[in-house]
Formats: C-alpha cells, sequence, structure tokens
C-alpha cells in the first residue's frame, strides 16, 4: 500500500548557475517536476509513495529514474520510452529567487503517457492519488490523466489536485482555465497559490476563491501565501495560517514542498476528507509551511527536500 501516488511531469531543470569565463551562462541539470517533487518531500516524511509518468530513455531519463529510486519512490508506473525525449525546462532566476521558465517540450515524454500505460495496480493500492495541471496540456497524458482519477475514485483513493499554471504551454489563458478547471469537481484536497486564485475560480482573493473552490468539489482547500504562510478552508471555516522566517534562496519546489507536508499530516490523520476540521486543515498547512521554509533557504527543489528530524525541530522550536 502507498501513502501517495503521484501522476505527471518528472523532467530536467537545468537552472541559471552564473557565468563562464567567457560570460556565458552556465545551467546546472536539476531534477524536477512538481508531482515528483510532492513526492520526494512525502519520502523525506517518512511515506511510502508511487510515481506515474514517462521519460525517454536518454541521458536525461535514465538521471531522473535513478534520482526517484534512490529517494525509494516505487518507479513500476515510471515507462522509459524510446521514442520521445525528456522533458527539459531552463529556469532563470531573479535576485530574489522568482523563477522564469523555458521548456523543451513539444512534444516532451511526459505528454506521451496513454491511458492503457496507467499502472492500475498502482493506483487501486494508493491511498492518496495526486495530479497537477501540467498533464492536462496535450494528448495522449490528457486522457491518461482523466482516465487515472476515474481508477483511483474507483478504488476509493482520496483524490489532490496542485494545478500548476505555465502560460507557455497553453496555447491561451481561456483554454488552460477550462482544462485546469475541468477536474476540480472530482478532487478531496485541492492547494492553489494566490497568483492562481482568478485562473481557477474568477476572483483573485484568497478567502473568496477557497470559498468558491469548496462549493465546486474539494472537502480542503490550502491557498498558499507567499513567505506570508497559507490560508485553509474546511466546511467548517477559514484561517490563516503564518509562515516560519526564511532567507529565500530559490523559490522552485516551494509549493510542492508545502504540499508534500501538507498531504504527510494528512494521511498521519487517519482522517477522511470530508472529516477534516479547520484545525486539523490549519495543522497540517503549519506542516507545509514548515517543510516549504527549509526547501526555500537551499537551492528548491528535489535535492533540497528537508528531513523529518529537521522539520519537527523546526515546528517545536
Amino acid at each position: 500500500m502507498y501513502d501517495v501516488t503521484a501522476l505527471g511531469e518528472v523532467l530536467i531543470d537545468f537552472t541559471e548557475a552564473g557565468t563562464s569565463e567567457n560570460g556565458m551562462s552556465l545551467f546546472e541539470r536539476n531534477p524536477g517536476g512538481a508531482p515528483a517533487n510532492v513526492l520526494v518531500a512525502l519520502e523525506h516524511l517518512g511515506h511510502d509513495t508511487a510515481f506515474i509518468g514517462k521519460v525517454g530513455t536518454d541521458m536525461h531519463g535514465v538521471f531522473l529514474r535513478e534520482v526517484l529510486e534512490g529517494e525509494r519512490i516505487d518507479c513500476t508506473g515510471l515507462i522509459s520510452d524510446p521514442d520521445c525525449f525528456t522533458t527539459l525546462a531552463f529556469v532563470g532566476l531573479s535576485p530574489a529567487g522568482e523563477r522564469t521558465f523555458s521548456f523543451a517540450r513539444k512534444p516532451g515524454a511526459d505528454t506521451r503517457l496513454a491511458p492503457e500505460e496507467l499502472a492500475r495496480e498502482v493506483i487501486a493500492s494508493s491511498k492518496v492519488f495526486h495530479v497537477g495541471s501540467l498533464s492536462l496540456t496535450d494528448e495522449p497524458v490528457r486522457s491518461a490523466t482523466h482516465a487515472a482519477i476515474k481508477l483511483a475514485r474507483e478504488a476509493g483513493c482520496t483524490l489532490s489536485y496542485d494545478p500548476n499554471y505555465r502560460a507557455n504551454l497553453w496555447p491561451s489563458a481561456e483554454v488552460a482555465t477550462e482544462h485546469m478547471r475541468s477536474i476540480v469537481a472530482d478532487m478531496d484536497l485541492m492547494k492553489i497559490s494566490d497568483e492562481e486564485c482568478a485562473l481557477m475560480t474568477g476572483v483573485s482573493d484568497p478567502v473568496q476563491a477557497s470559498a468558491l473552490l469548496l462549493e465546486r468539489g474539494p472537502k480542503v482547500v490550502a491557498v498558499t501565501l507567499g513567505g506570508s504562510g497559507a490560508l485553509v478552508r474546511t466546511a467548517d471555516g477559514v484561517r490563516e495560517v503564518p509562515g516560519f522566517p526564511a532567507k529565500v534562496v530559490d523559490t522552485t519546489g516551494a509549493g510542492d514542498s508545502f504540499w508534500g507536508g501538507f498531504l504527510a499530516a494528512f494521511v498521519e490523520s487517519g482522517r477522511a476528507a470530508g472529516d477534516v476540521t479547520v484545525e486539523e486543515a490549519a495543522r497540517f498547512a503549519r506542516m507545509g509551511n514548515a517543510v516549504a521554509s527549509l526547501c526555500v533557504r537551499s537551492r528548491g527543489g528535489i535535492p533540497a527536500m528537508p528531513s523529518r528530524s529537521d522539520v519537527e525541530a523546526l515546528l517545536t522550536a
């Protein structure tokens, strides 16, 4: 039994890393991809996880499989396809650690996962099934995502969703809105950033946006508020949960690490999503805030996910 299984992208983040002697930009190869990042955070917190997706058989795909397996993530559902190239993202960093993205994904391996390739037995053996929104941008992975959600619902999994808007992966904001909203009603747990409120609900205020999302299906909604922490909403109320002070080096993976911490606390609670109170959701978010704050103090993403002992030390400080 897996605590959390995630479907979606695992890719290479080529992140800016200074300049060469000739003044040319240097890029460091880092493993990334939001669903994979969530799982690594969970593994560091002591949870069993599995990943479903696709990479190429090129050097980058081999590297990513080695990283995930090194993190003890079950890769039964990770397909290595010789007919497509592993997805790449080139990441620029501002002095404040904020990111801009340029993708080599036309198509990338992550978009080529087909419904018939899903590891159905892995989904059926999961407590929580998690997806993002990059798997909704293209076919056949869009159909695979919808099929996997149906399988997870039939298997009694708790459904989790973290939409991740990347404008240059969609033909328009209108198309992105249509597809990113299309699975909200299927979800039990949902996380968005404050910047995604308007896209996902039509209103930019996190308090109003969280209320609208709750009306559309999810039982627990979290809105990350950058350095200010997070807002959570359940049927019995809404609560802001302050973040932990952190000198930001790189925000890559911060939202993913927050959701990994949140899901870890949710699984450990043993609660059904519909029974979670706002008090409990706030406790889950505090765990998420702690994981995220430790992540952004170094280069974000897979290599920087903190250990359970580091998180607990911060929570009890």
